[in-house]
Formats: C-alpha cells, sequence, structure tokens
C-alpha cells in the first residue's frame, strides 16, 4: 500500500484525547511491553518518563503487528489484518487514531516528530511473515531484518535523541543484531510453525536439512551451524556497539542495556548447548540485575 509522505501526525484541539484517555492508552502499550518483552521492558525503566513512555507506544505498536501474522489463521485473513493495521496507522497521522495503541503511538510521533516510513517498512516485514517460509541467502535475511527490526531502532532514535547523523547506521546494526538473535532463540519455535529463518545457503554448509531441522535434530552438524551463526551476531553487536556514544547522553545507558541482555542470550544457547527446541535460552532476572549494576557502575 502505499501512503502519501507524512513526517508529524496532524492534530487539531478537538482531536487531542484527554490526559487521562492518553495516559491510560500510554498504560496499555506498557502492559504490552511488560508481558511481552522483559528484557526491553527492564531498559526502558531507565530513560526521563516521557521518553519511556514512547518507546512503550513504538514497542506495542510492532509487538501488535507481530502478534497478527503471528495467529493461527487463514494466510489471507492475517494479511487483511495487517492492511487494516496499516490503515489505522495511517489515520493516526491523520489525527484520526481510535485505537489506544495508536492514539499513543500519535501522541509520541508529534512530540518526537517520528517520521511514518519506518512503520510502513515494519509493515512490509511482517507480511513478510505471511508469504516467505524459507531465506536462500543471508543478504536475503539482512534485508528481512532490516525490515521487521533495524525499523524498531528508526523509530525509537528521534525518541533516545542523537548527537551525530551517523548514529542512524549503527541503529541499524543493532536491530538486526537482536532480530537475528531472536531467530537463533527460535529456531524451534519458528520450526513448527513452518519457518526456517537460517539461510539455506548456511544448511547446506553444515549438512544440517529442513527436515532435521523441523525434527529438533541437536546433532553435531546442528551446533556447528549454530556456533557459526551465533559467531556472526556476536560480530553485529560488536559492529553496532561504537554507536551508543552517538546517543543523547540519558539514552546511551538504557541502549547499552539492552544490547549487553539481549547479547546474553547467545551466552544462554551456548549454555544450552545449542538446544534451541526443547529449552528456550532466556537471561534470569538476577543475572539482568547484575549486567544493570555493573553497567552502571561502570559509566
Amino acid at each position: 500500500m502505499l501512503a502519501p509522505e507524512r513526517s508529524v501526525p496532524a492534530t487539531t484541539s478537538s482531536s487531542e484525547p484527554s490526559v487521562e484517555r492518553l495516559d491510560d492508552c500510554y498504560w496499555a502499550c506498557r502492559e504490552i511491553v511488560r508481558f511481552h518483552s522483559k528484557t526491553f521492558y527492564l531498559s526502558s525503566l531507565f530513560l526521563a518518563p516521557e521518553k519511556r513512555r514512547a518507546v512503550w507506544a513504538m514497542y506495542a505498536f510492532c509487538r501488535t503487528a507481530d502478534d497478527i501474522v503471528d495467529r493461527v489463521a487463514p494466510a489471507r485473513e492475517r494479511l487483511d489484518a495487517i492492511d487494516a493495521w496499516e490503515r489505522g496507522l495511517l489515520d493516526a497521522y491523520d489525527g484520526r487514531a481510535g485505537d489506544p495503541i495508536y492514539i499513543a503511538f500519535a501522541d509520541a510521533a508529534r512530540r518526537f516528530d517520528i517520521p511514518i516510513e519506518p512503520a510502513l517498512a515494519l509493515l512490509r516485514g511482517t507480511r513478510m511473515d505471511v508469504t516467505v517460509r524459507r531465506y536462500e541467502t543471508y543478504d536475503d535475511l539482512r534485508e528481512y531484518c532490516y525490515l521487521v527490526a533495524s525499523t524498531v531502532g528508526l523509530l525509537v532514535m528521534p525518541v533516545l535523541g542523537t548527537v551525530s547523523p551517523a548514529a542512524r547506521s549503527y541503529g541499524i546494526a543493532l536491530g538486526r543484531a537482536m532480530q537475528m538473535t531472536n531467530i537463533l532463540r527460535d529456531v524451534g519455535e519458528d520450526a513448527r510453525m513452518n519457518r526456517i529463518y537460517l539461510p539455506m545457503e548456511d544448511l547446506r554448509r553444515f549438512g544440517c536439512t529442513e527436515s532435521s531441522i523441523a525434527g529438533g535434530a541437536v546433532d553435531e552438524r546442528f551446533r556447528a551451524l549454530m556456533r557459526f551463526e551465533i559467531g556472526r551476531v556476536r560480530a553485529m553487536y560488536a559492529e553496532a556497539e561504537p554507536g551508543i556514544v552517538l546517543l543523547a547522553p540519558e539514552s546511551r545507558y538504557t541502549v547499552r542495556l539492552a544490547l549487553s541482555l539481549y547479547r546474553r542470550i547467545l551466552d544462554r544457547i551456548e549454555a544450552n548447548r545449542y538446544d534451541v527446541f526443547t529449552r528456550r535460552a532466556y537471561v534470569p532476572l538476577p543475572a539482568k540485575m547484575l549486567t544493570a549494576l555493573t553497567l552502571a557502575f561502570a559509566r
């Protein structure tokens, strides 16, 4: 769907929600974040209240789109639902937000001058979750990761603030690293939905097959494949990390914490001996708090 260019949502005094209504909408976004991503939620708590609420709205928009394409329903129904979610986005930027998530989203977009283009690109990526179930090359997968994850960084970057335009490329790299981490953690879950995001060229390189992935085989070939992919993702984090100093000073700790916690998921995959079929890799709360304290003292 093509949309006219929009930068800041339109607004009129008659369309503005009350303070109480707006607070309720942001609170609804907060609950979505707190339930679905404890790592993102913990990191967001170190932002100033206005910025914190804005990133909650961005996350809730993205998460809802993801839930739409992951639900059990015919492909056409899910694509129609994404089209409807996109129309809600366009309405929000035209000052006609109705859904609580879009009321909060539109308010945050006005406050921080958030462009619509990354949100539209993200919805293109979510449609791929319905229509594309295999990626032949790593370059193909990189483009998908840009659409569904780097765009999130581009949405929140105006909220975080930057001291240099160069921060954009680092944010794109961090989004890809985080999405690749999700892909590695969720190999088993995705396989149960007949999705294999690991590049087919990589499976062939290490002697794995689609049937072995679907069957949850954690043999030496699969472990070698996962070691290779984890090394690749760690290099992505190393590429993204220098960009943190290009963010506004008050936002750097939040992003550094999110990067550190997400990167530790790779450690947990290794600790589970690469079993991503029967064990979910996550960072326990005590380890998260220790990481937060360590980074705070280092700062």
